[in-house]
């Protein structure tokens, strides 16, 4: 006499299992969600002054630059040596030559209180648009363009070359871009907002920091011409 297995004890493993199953993909998503929740919630806070916060923090140098090492700072006489903002108490940072990420970005020099320039775009005095770029800051200081933002039309910037000879620039315009906007606008950087004039354009990260992306949300994007 033979006996029939009920379908239910039949396929009870089965059923074990996919319960199981079930149980671990809901705890997958609960921990998901959590986390998606609490990193949206920090979206924009205050960025803290911790080493941890900064993208690849082993490149950011905040060792503060001394007039010796500005005197021994020298270039070509026809390349940009110094910039200075007086109203931002930027007195002769640095000008080093920048060029593109590997990733086919703006470069930044590693020392926050240097200023890079974009060695594709013009160079100063040449009557074309010179491409300038600087840090906000870094894990503990303040950078060379923390305080870009509050430049106004008319503000004066000053770019000395390796000979010395120095050249005037006044803010144009000054617009603090969102960051998903940045790559779209950043061909205004490359054009002069006067047609026919020699300009700077300076760019550095601003706005609330991300602790998701890792950057600041907004990019700030200044445009001074020669006078």
């Amino acid at each position: 006499m033979s006996l029939q297995v009920s379908p239910l004890k039949k396929h009870w493993p089965k059923i074990i299992w996919g319960v199981l199953g079930l149980i671990l993909v809901a705890c997958l998503l609960r921990v998901v969600i959590w986390e998606h929740n609490y990193y949206a919630e920090k979206e924009g806070s205050e960025r803290a002054a911790a080493v941890n916060d900064v993208v690849n923090v082993s490149d950011v140098d905040e060792t503060d630059i001394t007039d010796d090492d500005k005197k021994e700072y020298v270039v070509a006489a026809d390349k940009p040596r110094y910039l200075s903002i007086e109203k931002l108490n930027v007195n002769n940072s640095r000008v080093l030559p920048i060029g593109l990420t590997s990733t086919g970005q703006l470069d930044t020099p590693n020392n926050i209180f240097d200023v890079g320039w974009y060695t594709r775009s013009a160079t100063p005095g040449k009557g074309g648009v010179s491409v300038i770029d600087g840090h906000n800051g870094g894990p503990t200081k303040v950078g060379v363009f923390k305080y870009l933002p509050s430049l106004v039309k008319g503000d004066k910037i000053i770019i000395e070359m390796g000979d010395g000879t120095k050249y005037t620039y006044e803010v144009y315009d000054n617009t603090t871009v969102p960051l998903d906007e940045a790559d779209s606008q950043m061909y205004k950087m490359e054009q002069t907002p006067v047609a026919g004039k020699e300009s700077i354009s300076l760019i550095t990260c601003t706005g609330e920091w991300s602790q998701v992306q890792q950057t600041y949300l907004s990019r700030q994007f200044l445009r001074a011409i020669r006078v």
